[in-house]
């Protein structure tokens, strides 16, 4: 049997997380904001997020598939900019829940929406300092040989079953009974 990849890029103070700092699972999604499956397990996540509230910190790190979704790294670097912010999850949800449209003009007005500053945003693009985060994620996915979008992690170890709701479910379960 061969081993699973690893999280090559511990997580940290700088990772977008959400959940209790100690929690006891730890789940990393590399993800793209335009890929119909990290669509289809957005809802699922947050469920997850809700089901396992006090026992699961959840964290998001950026692998845009460009040479099939055009759109995926502008809506990662719009939602980096958002994130300095202070409006990670905010603008996150917005790009998942809106992904059919994710046109330069519709990320500006997603960027409105979750009250971010619009100038401000763009700067930072135009300053290159989402791109590098962005980038630097991508990097990181390719390290931790994360193949595909989305590719979870459960405490540094890829998770290779089905993310469907209840065999994930069940997997975080088992893991937190370990």
């Amino acid at each position: 049997m061969s081993e699973r990849a690893q999280l090559s890029i511990p997580v940290g103070p700088d990772d977008h997380s959400i959940g209790p700092l100690d929690a006891k699972l730890t789940v990393v999604e590399y993800g793209d904001y335009q890929c119909p499956y990290c669509g289809q397990a957005y809802p699922i996540v947050e469920q997850l997020r809700t089901d396992f509230a006090d026992s699961m910190r959840f964290v998001f790190r950026n692998l845009p598939l460009a040479n099939v979704h055009p759109h995926a790294e502008a809506a990662a670097e719009v939602a980096e900019a958002v994130g300095l912010q202070g409006k990670f999850w905010e603008i996150h949800d917005a790009l998942y829940e809106n992904q059919h449209d994710l046109s330069a003009s519709a990320l500006l007005h997603y960027v409105e929406e979750v009250g971010a500053d619009v100038n401000s945003a763009t700067k930072d693009i135009a300053d290159g300092g989402p791109r590098q985060r962005v980038e630097a994620d991508f990097e990181g996915a390719i390290r931790s040989d994360a193949n595909g979008t989305p590719t979870f992690f459960v405490n540094g170890v890829r998770y290779d079953g089905s993310w469907l709701y209840e065999p994930f479910s069940e997997f975080l379960t088992n893991v937190l009974e370990g």
